[in-house]
Parts: C-alpha cells; structure tokens; sequence
C-alpha cells in the first residue's frame, strides 16, 4: 500500500442557512496520520463525509494525488473507512466480511483471495479467526476485523471515524498502539476523527483543530499543546487555567499583567495568541498548563506567588491533581509530583501559594472567549 496525498482546497458544505464546514483548505501528505478533533457540531464528521463521497460539497474540491475525486461516488473513491460500530455483516464470518471489498470490486477471487485474506489476518493478528462470526469476537476483535476490511483492497487513503468510541478505556489505549504500528507498517495515509484529544495527540502526526465549521489550527500535537494559536484552541487541547489580568506595560522586554489579586506576573513577550502585543490597559487571560505550576507552603513563597487554599486533591498514581483556589482570582488546577512524605502538607484545606513558571505563560485576548 503506498498512502497518497489528499488536498482539500475551499471545501465547503451548507445545509439550509447553516454552514456546517465553512471554507477549509488542508493538505495531508502521503502516509501522514491526522486526526480531526473538536466539539460537538465542529465540522469535523461533515468533513470526513465529504472526503468519503457520503455528502457533496457545497463548494470546493477534494483530490487524491492527482485525480479530483469530488463528482465521485464513494465506489469509485477507493477510500477505506472504519466506522464507529464497525458495521461488520453479522451472517458472513470474518473471512468473508474481510473478503467482501475485493468481492465487490471483482479485484480478486479463488486462491488469491483467500490468501490476500490471510494477509490481512496476519497483519491484524487475527490469524485463525476467519471461520468466527462477528458475534463470536470481542469489542477488539470486531474493531480489527473493520481495520482489516478497509485495508484488504490496498486504498490509498483511510477514514476513521471514531473507530475506538465504543472500547473501555484500556483496550482502547491497546489499540491506539496497533492501529498506529499497522498504519505504519502499510504507510498509509489516514484521516481519523475523534472527539478524544489525548487519543489525538497519542496516534497523529498532525492534529487538525475545528470550531463552528472553521479549521483554527492545524500542526503537531507539540504544536498545538505548547504554541496554541487562539484561546479556543489553548483550552480544547489537554487542560489550560485561565487566569484574567490587565496587560500594564513591559518589563525587561516581557508584558507586565496584573492580576486582581495586586500579583504582577510577566509573559513572554511574543505569547499573544496571533503573536501581537495587546494594547496598554487591555483585558487578556493568561494561560498556563498545571504541570507549569508550583506549590509552596504559605509563608514561605516568593514575593510574585497567588495565595490559595486547596480545595480537593486526587491521586493519579506518579501525580495529584489539585483545585486550588485563589484569592480573587479563579480555582487553577495543578498537576504534580509530590514524594508520599510531603502529600500531607497540601491536603484539603491547606493554605499554599502557587508559583507559576513565567517562561510558560501565554496571553489571549479576553474577547475570543474558550472552548465551549
């Protein structure tokens, strides 16, 4: 299987005066795994849709190396796709669900096809299941069996659409790890829509970011976890506090924020979302990750620390998560690691300041609001 590039350039879809994806240009490289991710109503399935011949675009093309396969039918596309529940046939066995692509492609048939079958098998490990039913697997197996039906004909492009929802959460991390090692091996290229972030930024080579139609950002899940283009996209991705403050000028080339409790923090100096420095007075929010966030005893902190009082604690095996609430200023969440002797000195209760690691901060305007 070689994976081909797959170019979206103005893809559009409108149902009545609602637009479900509005103008969206993105290239995918061959063999490349990206995930699309976003809330409810994002686009992201009207996308995956539209890429798989299901709904016609309202505007806009899709081509597949160098063929514009958007008047296609989904037949006539050569996409494999997983769907969320698998739509295994429940009266053929493994064999003949896996073998029912090539049957209706009339690709292969006899000897070859029982051994291209066996391939597949193979590469799933599944080897020895093809006379059971679907009923006879398990929730992993029957997902394998999906995999291994989208990848029988060789297509050079894969969808996924929430292939691992209906998994508990250890098999599903299982299998987060195969089908990445099996896309691998293949070099295929894939579009995986999940409403699963961690699962996102595990599997994917980029992550494609979606908000009321519209992409906000796309790049590496290091990307988008350290350098988040808007608000949106800094809260979406894993877990942010937001802190507001007033940006009150510079300070040895960092902006100056004061915050309502009277603590001034400094950030760095290109942090503003698009990368501009926000006007003198203006209203922003400060983001910082919990694990960017330092506890010490109260009245043993620095003079640039927030006071607060822990609210809960919940141990999470090598960390705790901790609500801390400060004064004036919102409850931040803090994720650390703490020896067992020192877990008590910030259980419920406990007065603590927060020390924030400034060189991790980042601002945002106050108007373009977070994920919803």
């Amino acid at each position: 299987m070689i994976g081909r590039r797959l170019i979206l350039s103005g893809l559009q879809k409108r149902y009545a005066d609602i637009w479900a994806v509005k103008e969206t240009d993105l290239e995918i490289e061959p063999g490349e795994f990206v995930s699309i991710v976003g809330p409810s109503g994002s686009g992201k399935t009207s996308l995956l849709t539209m890429i798989a011949g299901f709904e016609m675009p309202t505007a806009g093309k899709i081509r597949i190396g160098d063929k514009d396969v958007t008047p296609l039918p989904p037949n006539r596309r050569d996409i494999g796709m997983v769907f969320q529940k698998y739509a295994l046939f429940p009266h053929l066995t493994v064999g003949q669900n896996i073998a029912f692509p090539l049957k209706m492609r009339r690709a292969l048939s006899g000897a070859p096809l029982k051994s291209r079958v066996e391939e597949i098998l193979q590469l799933v490990q599944l080897s020895g299941y093809r006379d059971r039913y679907p009923n006879q697997l398990s929730g992993g197996q029957q997902q394998r069996v999906a995999v291994a039906r989208a990848l029988v004909f060789d297509p050079p492009v894969i969808l996924m659409d929430e292939p691992l929802g209906a998994l508990d959460k250890k098999l599903r991390e299982a299998m987060q790890f195969e089908l990445k090692r099996i896309q691998r091996r293949l070099g295929a290229t894939v579009v995986y829509v999940t409403h699963d972030q961690d699962e996102a930024l595990a599997m994917s080579d980029r992550v494609a970011v979606m908000r009321q139609g519209e992409l906000q950002q796309i790049g590496t899940p290091a990307e988008l976890y350290c350098k988040p283009a808007n608000a949106f996209v800094a809260d979406f991705i894993g877990v942010m506090n937001f802190v507001p403050g007033t940006y009150v000028g510079t300070e040895s080339g960092h902006l100056a924020i004061q915050l309502a409790d009277g603590v001034l923090l400094r950030a760095p100096a290109i942090s503003h979302g698009d990368g501009t420095r926000p006007a003198k007075g203006t209203a922003v929010h400060l983001a910082i990750r919990p694990e960017h966030i330092n506890l010490t005893p109260s009245g043993q902190s620095p003079e640039n620390t927030a006071a607060g009082i822990v609210e809960a604690s919940v141990f999470f095996g090598s960390t705790n998560i901790l609500l801390v609430r400060l004064t004036r200023l919102p409850s931040v969440i803090l994720r650390v690691q703490m020896p067992a002797g020192q877990a008590a000195a910030f259980e419920q209760g406990s007065s603590v300041g927060i020390l924030i690691d400034e060189t991790r901060l980042q601002t945002f305007p106050i108007k373009e609001g977070v994920a919803a």
